[in-house]
């Protein structure tokens, strides 16, 4: 009887740690592929408000045609690209130069700062930016979680024996962020 006990627990407790194993996988893929899906709905979102941002300023700002054209194809790119987070990442960083062009523009046509409309949609689109920001640090924490157990010992054999595939992370380059502010120092007057 106590050979018997010792055989099943032999076979039992590898195959329950492979069962918790494979599940905590699923469960990271899962949690990374929603997340995903968060920032994707936030990114349809902004793509959604940048025709009427347009149809604003085009309104005010009849000479900055070939700017509206960029960023509408920019939108049109970026909302075309279904591939990684990577390739993703390029096209949202392009639309993200597009509409800081347009808002600068926009400073030099004090009517069209002042519309209750083109105010509505600047106020909105920096409410989705935030939204996409969130979204993208939750991903990135999932995609780190995720990796860290892809890769960690022994979870790394289950990941390999089942193909499970690394996840990217998904970032957007700004070059605002990136830069340090310049100081300028005056000397006050004696």
């Amino acid at each position: 009887m106590g050979f018997l006990v010792v055989c099943a627990a032999i076979v039992l407790i590898p195959l329950l740690l492979l069962t918790l194993l494979f599940n905590a996988l699923v469960r990271g893929r899962n949690a990374c592929d929603e997340s995903w899906a968060d920032i994707d709905a936030e990114l349809k979102r902004r793509y959604d408000l940048i025709p009427n941002l347009v149809a604003t300023v085009q309104g005010y700002a009849k000479h900055e045609r070939e700017l509206l054209q960029r960023l509408t194809e920019t939108r049109a790119t970026a909302m075309a690209n279904h591939g990684s987070p990577q390739s993703q990442a390029g096209d949202e960083n392009e639309l993200i130069k597009s509409l800081r062009q347009v808002f600068a523009v926009a400073e030099g046509y004090p009517d069209l700062k002042a519309n209750q409309n083109f105010l509505a949609l600047q106020t909105e689109l920096a409410n989705t930016e935030d939204r996409i920001q969130r979204a993208r640090r939750f991903y990135n924490a999932n995609v780190r979680d995720y990796q860290n157990r892809l890769q960690g010992f022994p979870s790394n054999l289950v990941a390999g024996a089942f193909h499970f595939a690394d996840r990217e992370f998904f970032e957007i380059e700004d070059a605002m962020q990136r830069e340090a502010p310049a100081v300028k120092w005056s000397q006050p007057p004696p």
